[in-house]
């Protein structure tokens, strides 16, 4: 079986560990995520809100706080958090409180932004040393961090799906299966992709983690596969929401793939 990364109980990315990794707020209690410096020095790390949209592929791209629509600019002023600067020691948690102010007159829907945990390097000391040959010495100092959508939900919401035009492809050198995504409703769709072969019991692929967001009715959503796996001919796809939220079948296609 074939498992696709995607969000999960916690993501990490260099010495910094989120949980959880998505967090959807349905009414006027807050909630909290957990920050966690697994390296082995104090870590500093900035809190931020950030805008992004989806793309027809399924990526995000960052949107400037000048360019929001109403419903973006609605979750920057709505979602609340603190503290937004932290400075960990090494394997010590902190909690980061998240809550939202809806105002009164806020219409029914549901309202995204990104927060953003950065780590902020250590400043190193500059010094004035030639390098061998006096040639320019330039040191980089990665700068990493994590993402998680900050979903504000208000109202009756509800969203349904649709699998279509599924066929097998190649991307970046690896065969890979594509299909498109399709989203109707008032909310967005989220959840666990699973691929069924006639005659064997488990999926030959899960793929975690795929969501369409309100701003599109439809993604195309592309799954690399592993040199060795065979998916040509009978399939069926099949579109989970997250264990969280019930995990029901949202829903299936049977397809013929080539």
């Amino acid at each position: 079986m074939l498992f696709m990364g995607g969000p999960s109980a916690a993501i990490a990315a260099g010495d910094l560990l989120v949980a959880p990794t998505r967090v959807v707020l349905d009414g006027p209690r807050g909630t909290e995520v957990i920050l966690n410096n697994i390296g082995s020095a104090p870590a500093t790390y900035r809190i931020s809100l950030e805008l992004r949209r989806m793309k027809s592929d399924g990526s995000l791209e960052d949107i400037a706080p000048e360019s929001a629509n109403v419903a973006e600019a609605a979750a920057l002023q709505m979602i609340s958090y603190a503290p937004r600067r932290i400075t960990l020691p090494p394997n010590q948690p902190q909690a980061i409180r998240i809550g939202v102010r809806a105002p009164q007159a806020l219409p029914d829907g549901e309202y995204r932004a990104h927060m953003l945990f950065r780590a902020i390097p250590e400043a190193t000391p500059v010094t004035e040393q030639a390098p061998p040959g006096n040639g320019l010495s330039i040191a980089i100092t990665p700068i990493y961090g994590v993402t998680i959508p900050i979903i504000v939900r208000r109202g009756a919401l509800a969203a349904t799906a649709a699998i279509s035009d599924a066929h097998l492809t190649t991307a970046e050198g690896r065969a890979a299966l594509v299909f498109t995504l399709a989203r109707s409703g008032t909310r967005s769709v989220y959840g666990e992709v699973r691929v069924l072969k006639p005659g064997i019991d488990k999926p030959v692929v899960v793929a975690r983690g795929i969501a369409v967001y309100p701003e599109r009715n439809e993604r195309a959503v592309t799954l690399p596969l592993p040199e060795g796996t065979e998916l040509r001919g009978s399939a069926t796809i099949q579109y989970f929401e997250d264990s969280e939220s019930g995990g029901r079948l949202i829903t299936e296609a049977r397809v013929e793939l080539r």
